[in-house]
């Protein structure tokens, strides 16, 4: 299986130019930690609530001001539609992130989080077992009889 079947397309994006305010709103109205920062569709960074509490509410920033390019990890960590679902999964537990962005030609297409992972990982293991128990197994009678 592949990123493009399971990553959310169009996910919500900041512009680098968006204050730190408005971001942390937007992270409790979407109920999210991280959200990928745009520029002309090109992904120029990713800006996590950790960035914003730490890199500029504690250094002393007015978050109604400060905007998000200065708190930002440019050069997020990302992955290709193409890639396999494994190498996505290998890269969060490497990098120990949860939301890993999916880039295509420079151009944010989409985000695939460890929930649709584990998700994935668990109806596959759902599929398998139910193939498992469904198939006969050769040389062994049916005692079925009362």
């Amino acid at each position: 299986m592949n990123v493009r079947e399971l990553m959310t397309t169009a996910p919500i994006t900041v512009q680098p130019d968006a204050t730190l305010g408005e971001v942390a709103v937007l992270m409790k109205q979407e109920d999210c930690g991280s959200i990928p920062v745009v520029e002309d569709g090109r992904l120029v960074g990713i800006v996590t609530d950790r960035d914003i509490v730490i890199r500029g509410v504690a250094a002393g920033s007015d978050p109604k001001t400060q905007r998000v390019s200065t708190v930002m990890s440019a050069d997020p960590v990302t992955i290709r539609p193409d890639d396999d679902l494994a190498d996505a999964e290998k890269v969060m537990a490497d990098r120990q992130i949860r939301r890993l962005p999916v880039v295509e030609n420079g151009k944010l297409v989409g985000i695939i989080v460890t929930a649709q992972i584990a998700r994935a990982a668990d109806k596959r293991k759902v599929g398998e077992t139910i193939k498992e128990i469904s198939e006969p197994t050769s040389g062994r009678a049916s005692h079925a009889r009362g």
